[in-house]
């Protein structure tokens, strides 16, 4: 971090914001050049030096950051390149690895239900199958998922299909029966900054889906991984869901630019979700294109066998009989836009 100071500004000033950044316990390197000072903050917590707001001391020009709040997920310390993540022996990432799809229902309502829907998924080319055995929900009145017998029916999935199988985990007192049955937890949109959840999914070992909060900035997504990757973790893969937005005519403002900053700033695969962000079947198909365009490394899609029946998110699910030509196409898209 670097304080700039005015050009006309005193020595006395300078000392005085000198001293309250040594106070913290950092160092302060000053340089004093032709027209203006500049004072180094070395070894410093960013966030207790942040709250000293130095910008508004007399004499401070400006606080410029030269330096990333997150350092396991920063790009620099994996020499400027992607890496892979490897869920169940499918990689996601990297430098030449495949699109990827995971398919499936929003939630396990059935064991008929999920079954079909694997079933089809694996036929359309799914690489892995999602479906939530617990469902975080706005109304406490509306379906929460059916816990174990749900995790239990999408291992029998699992078994039959041969598709990995990602679900979702809202309870730090379910993470040893999740653990026990999926391959890659996922991580909603309301949890992406449930911190102690975090720190237990990066002690489990699993690889994680963490998806984006629906008002999280580009620092607060990467710093949630953080806490992941921090407790010896190296296996998140990272998800845009769409972020609130007033004037969109769909469910969320999907942020595709989001794709294209993340892949700038860490090595972690990212995948794009367009039901969530759509909320209606006719937009999911366009938005998945255009996240195969813009250089995502796959996409999380839900489906159902009969979406007017569904207990979640019916309205976004894609028919099953659509799923094959959905894969082939945004595949190929992939395809194109993959650098040479």
């Amino acid at each position: 971090m670097l304080v700039i100071f005015h050009p006309d500004a005193t020595s006395a000033e300078i000392d005085a914001v000198t001293e309250r950044i040594t106070a913290t316990g950092a160092g302060a390197q000053r340089v004093v050049g032709a027209e203006q000072t500049v004072i180094g903050v070395i070894d410093a917590d960013r966030d207790h030096i942040a709250s000293l707001e130095l910008d508004a001391d007399p004499g401070v020009d400006r606080v410029v950051a030269v330096s990333s709040p997150y350092k396991l997920a920063h790009k620099h310390r994996h020499g400027d390149q992607p890496h892979p993540v490897e869920i169940a022996g499918v990689a996601f990432g990297g430098i030449a690895a495949d699109f990827r799809l995971i398919l499936g229902p929003c939630a396990v309502e059935s064991r008929d239900q999920t079954l079909t829907a694997a079933r089809a998924c694996a036929d359309a080319g799914a690489d892995l199958l999602r479906g939530g055995a617990f469902k975080p929900r706005t109304s406490p009145y509306a379906f929460q998922g059916l816990g174990l017998e749900g995790l239990k029916i999408l291992a029998e999935a699992r078994e039959e299909t041969g598709l990995p199988v990602v679900t979702e985990l809202t309870d730090l007192r379910d993470v040893e029966q999740v653990v026990e049955y999926a391959d890659c937890i996922q991580v909603g949109a309301r949890n992406m900054q449930h911190f102690p959840l975090l720190t237990e999914l990066g002690r489990a070992g699993l690889p994680v889906l963490l998806k984006r909060g629906m008002g999280a900035s580009i620092d607060d997504f990467l710093l949630a991984a953080e806490y992941i990757l921090t407790e010896g973790n190296p296996n998140v893969v990272l998800c845009e869901r769409g972020i609130h937005a007033k004037a969109t005519p769909a469910r969320s403002c999907l942020d595709l630019a989001a794709v294209t900053v993340l892949k700038e700033h860490t090595h972690l695969p990212v995948i794009v979700d367009p039901s969530h962000a759509a909320g209606r079947r006719a937009l999911v198909e366009p938005l998945a294109l255009a996240a195969a365009a813009c250089g995502a490394d796959g996409l999380i899609v839900e489906c159902h066998p009969d979406p007017r029946t569904a207990r979640c998110d019916g309205p976004q699910a894609i028919t099953l009989d659509a799923l094959p030509q959905f894969a082939a196409r945004v595949r190929a898209v992939a395809q194109v836009a993959t650098p040479a």
